[in-house]
């Protein structure tokens, strides 16, 4: 690139920045949405009913994260955004919820809500969470992620209660956890799995029936390779270089398709946008970098329809108060 092209590139993206108005409904063309993800994976064995040489693992993703295995709770480090995000994934998760329960708990809205965290990393979503009331475990294939995470949970009695972690990946807990689970949570966990058909196998297998499953990840497309990859990686570091694959993206409508061949019915599918500049996330419309999807397995009779989960002004409330609510 010449110089002059590299001024006019500079000169674009403090533009972009500079446009950016957070006080509205913000547009995937005028901000910076940044993915980030979880340090997942799924793992090293797979048991039966999978006893098969497929796996949902990519031991190269075990080894990309293992050196960051410490800085989980660094609010101002690698994993700044991912903070950051449960300030609207929380609220999205307890109000889906609640509008699918008629059962309320004061001060403990998702209290006796079994909940898996799949690919917990060092328990940033497990927390807030468990904080709620739930009861959560939280699995990941790196023992390193989960002494992390059983380490930050100690300061908490209450929190020791609710959140158990192992180490494991998701086909090692099939056969002992069967229909187990209300709720599974993989946030920032599908762009990473080897083999995404039989991670959503083994997620239909430990959920029961008319169970929900949320999942946040990043669209697969050119603005997200030019923003998640060259933009977030390359020039401005927001998250380490090499983080992401962008073959390994997934379009919605191919998960969606995937999820509905497997039993579940996709009930919600909303765009979220990272403004690095606040260090704060958003929901959008445009699902063409990060969104994230709500399903229910097969089995539900008469639940909400996908309008009931929280709208997009809605959701901008909640993010607000996320920060005392859990």
């Amino acid at each position: 690139m010449d110089d002059h092209a590299d001024l006019s590139f500079q000169a674009g993206l403090r533009g972009t920045l500079q446009d950016c108005n957070w006080e509205s409904q913000p547009k995937a063309s005028s901000t910076l949405p940044v993915p980030l993800s979880e340090m997942k994976s799924s793992v090293l064995t797979v048991k039966r009913p999978f006893s098969t040489s497929r796996s949902s693992v990519d031991p190269k993703e075990i080894k990309k994260f293992q050196l960051l295995a410490q800085k989980w709770w660094d609010e101002e480090g690698e994993y700044s955004a991912l903070h950051s995000m449960n300030d609207i994934r929380v609220p999205f998760i307890r109000d889906t919820l609640l509008n699918m329960s008629s059962n309320y708990h004061l001060g403990s809205p998702l209290s006796g809500v079994k909940i898996l965290d799949v690919g917990c990393g060092g328990g940033l979503l497990s927390e807030p969470l468990g904080r709620l009331g739930a009861s959560v475990t939280g699995i990941d294939p790196l023992e390193d992620n989960i002494r992390t995470a059983d380490q930050h949970k100690s300061f908490d009695p209450v929190l020791s209660q609710r959140i158990q972690y192992k180490s494991s990946s998701l086909e090692e807990i099939v056969e002992e956890s069967m229909e187990t689970f209300d709720v599974i949570v993989a946030c920032e966990v599908v762009e990473h799995v080897a083999d995404l058909e039989m991670f959503i196998k083994c997620c239909s297998q430990v959920l029961k029936p008319e169970g929900s499953l949320f999942i946040t990840t990043i669209n697969k497309t050119q603005l997200s390779y030019v923003l998640g990859i060259v933009v977030a990686e390359k020039i401005l570091g927001i998250v380490p270089e090499g983080t992401h694959e962008w073959e390994k993206f997934v379009p919605p409508e191919d998960l969606g398709r995937l999820l509905e061949s497997n039993g579940f019915s996709v009930k919600t599918v909303n765009g979220m946008l990272y403004n690095p500049l606040w260090g704060s996330w958003s929901w959008t419309e445009s699902t063409s970098i990060n969104y994230a999807m709500h399903a229910v397995k097969s089995g539900a009779q008469g639940h909400s329809s996908p309008t009931d989960a929280p709208s997009e002004t809605e959701s901008e409330e909640h993010s607000a108060t996320a920060g005392t609510a859990v």
